[in-house]
């Protein structure tokens, strides 16, 4: 087509995201071709600024529909498809995609036979009637190289690993934080697949037995997918493989099709967030790249989904010039792909932001939680000069630094139930309020030391404001609805010293006797001693005998208190406390969950 170009008059090409080279938007071709994509590559991304290209902005569900009855009529489709059967059926291969739909609304149908095209199942046939014209070419596929991670990706993968339980349907997006969520669902177990894209990252789930297709709900013990994009060997997975049905984006894409999958998840990657919730996809300010592509039809599909899962993942700056990605305001021009009502977990390398449900001052406080901390004063300031959080707000460091592989939070099975132990944050002011209500005038008593009968939002902010490279602050959530609540504290003080703190605890009457007090004093102990802390100490109650039995059975000494003869006071050495800890967790069932 290029070689007889100069007999052509003004053509448009319309495609969406490809591999490989595209030389058709070589400047010698700009009166006679012109690209409309709906996915901009970077060297597609430079031809539109200079104007000689066009990025179509849409969804990939309704692209379709764009050639069927809308403003894109298209007059030839071409094409590539495997080698016909005996009965005379191609394959459209790897790319169903806008593909099917394209040769259904054209007038005429050109094809590459391409030996090298596997052949597919699903709704991915194509009849040799339907094609006009013809050639026979053998040519291997284009690949994607695999996405290149550092260890920003990898916290992030970590961080939205304990978002996705088992058996749950994923959907993984283009990028490089998608793909290094997928990597990190390796210790995963019967997870399903629904999703546009097919790549390397959903390849390996499937062979190391973490996808399995089998508490699917909807087309259970298929994949599902629109197209493939990777390495040769992916290509040669999917090539006759029964278990994975490629269908059209209209069909795959379809948010209400999505949502009839239960505990669905989508991940999806964002080029900005504005601390409202606003997800920026495809431009930055009034310059364009990439594409919506299955960004909105899978947050939608997902946030519809039975216990389902929207998540966005992104790197808290910029690979560029370091600017942060979590933005006070947006800026002119940039296109907001996804509505801050869509959004339910943003996810960066600083942890976990859940946002559905969440009122404005709620859901700015957790996006400047998870921004970069060079960034998080100028975000706290954007915020407040918007009204958004109140003055007495602050951000402190909310990183203990304490966890394996630099990740904040973990599952653990308190004799079999689970959990979520991860450090207290300002954010959490709302869920200590709840906390405070829900204990009983013993539990009140036996933690203040009087009976106090109310915890005022600013109240509650300032025991949850700790700053976490000084003092220290343990939560234990358990989740219901998908949301989380508090079901135990734990939290050292720091004297001045450097040597010694206070501990102190407070367990929810529902959750006691499960050992959460003994394995929050184990994790304090753990980073104190990191820190050079050699003792802690506490005051009790005379009542609250369990918890002086704790103190006792972690190797601490009762001492004789000067201050208060109605209080007992105890010193607890931190190696005796680490000493003990391992037959603790044995003794009451606490055990981690292995992702």
């Amino acid at each position: 087509m290029l070689t007889r170009a100069d007999a052509f008059k003004d053509v448009e090409l319309v495609h969406i995201h490809g591999l490989g080279e595209t030389p058709w938007i070589n400047p010698k071709f700009a009166e006679i071709l012109r690209t409309n994509s709906f996915f901009l590559t970077p060297t597609l991304h430079e031809a539109v600024e200079r104007g000689q290209a066009d990025y179509t902005p849409c969804p990939m569900s309704e692209v379709a529909s764009l050639f069927e009855n809308g403003p894109l009529p298209l007059d030839v489709a071409l094409i590539q498809v495997s080698p016909p059967d005996t009965n005379g059926w191609c394959t459209l291969g790897v790319s169903v995609d806008v593909v099917k739909s394209a040769v259904k609304c054209t007038r005429m149908v050109i094809a590459q036979i391409n030996p090298k095209m596997p052949r597919t199942c699903g709704d991915s046939r194509i009849s040799t009637k339907q094609i006009d014209y013809f050639i026979e070419q053998s040519a291997a596929l284009p690949e994607m190289p695999r996405a290149i991670l550092d260890e920003r990706h990898e916290r992030i993968g970590r961080y939205a690993a304990q978002l996705i339980d088992d058996g749950s349907t994923i959907q993984v997006g283009l990028g490089n934080t998608p793909e290094a969520v997928a990597r990190a669902l390796k210790k995963h177990r019967h997870l399903g697949i629904h999703s546009g894209l097919f790549n390397d990252a959903l390849m390996d789930l499937v062979r190391c037995g973490a996808v399995d297709s089998s508490s699917k709900n909807h087309l259970p013990g298929k994949i599902i997918a629109s197209h493939a994009m990777g390495s040769r060997k992916l290509y040669q997975f999917v090539d006759g493989n029964p278990d994975i049905d490629f269908h059209p984006s209209a069909w795959v894409n379809d948010p209400a099709r999505i949502a009839k999958n239960h505990r669905m998840v989508a991940i999806n990657g964002a080029r900005e967030i504005d601390l409202t919730g606003q997800v920026v996809r495809d431009s930055s300010g009034h310059r364009f790249y990439g594409g919506i592509g299955a960004l909105q039809d899978f947050i939608r599909g997902a946030g519809r989904s039975k216990d389902g899962r929207p998540i966005i993942a992104l790197t808290s700056t910029s690979d560029t010039d370091g600017s942060s990605r979590i933005v006070a305001g947006l800026e002119s021009g940039s296109g907001v792909c996804t509505g801050r009502g869509d959004v339910h977990y943003v996810v960066t390398e600083f942890g976990v932001a859940s946002l559905h449900g969440r009122s404005i001052r709620e859901r700015v406080a957790r996006l400047v939680e998870i921004a970069h901390p060079d960034h998080r004063e100028e975000l706290l300031a954007g915020a407040q000069t918007r009204g958004w959080l109140p003055k007495f707000f602050t951000m402190p460091s909310t990183e203990a630094g304490h966890a394996a592989g630099g990740v904040e939070s973990a599952w653990m099975n308190f004799q079999n139930q689970r959990f979520l132990v991860r450090p207290l944050h300002p954010s959490d002011m709302r869920s200590l309020q709840k906390f405070f209500y829900s204990h009983d005038e013993q539990t009140v008593r036996l933690r203040y030391g009087y009976q106090r009968d109310s915890m005022s939002g600013e109240s509650a902010y300032k025991l949850a404001a700790v700053d976490q490279r000084r003092d220290l602050a343990l939560g234990i959530f358990g989740e219901t609805l998908g949301q989380q609540e508090l079901r135990a504290i734990g939290r050292y003080y720091l004297e001045e010293d450097g040597k010694r703190a206070e501990v102190a605890f407070v367990v929810h009457e529902t959750n006691r006797h499960l050992g959460m007090a003994g394995f929050l004093l184990g994790e304090l102990a753990s980073i104190a001693k990191q820190r050079k802390v050699s003792h802690f100490w506490a005051s009790v109650l005379p009542e609250n005998r369990a918890m002086a039995g704790l103190f006792l059975a972690a190797g601490g000494a009762e001492t004789k208190s000067s201050m208060d003869d109605d209080e007992r006071s105890f010193e607890i050495p931190v190696e005796e406390i680490l000493r003990t800890r391992k037959a603790f967790l044995k003794k009451k069932n606490i055990q981690p969950i292995d992702r």
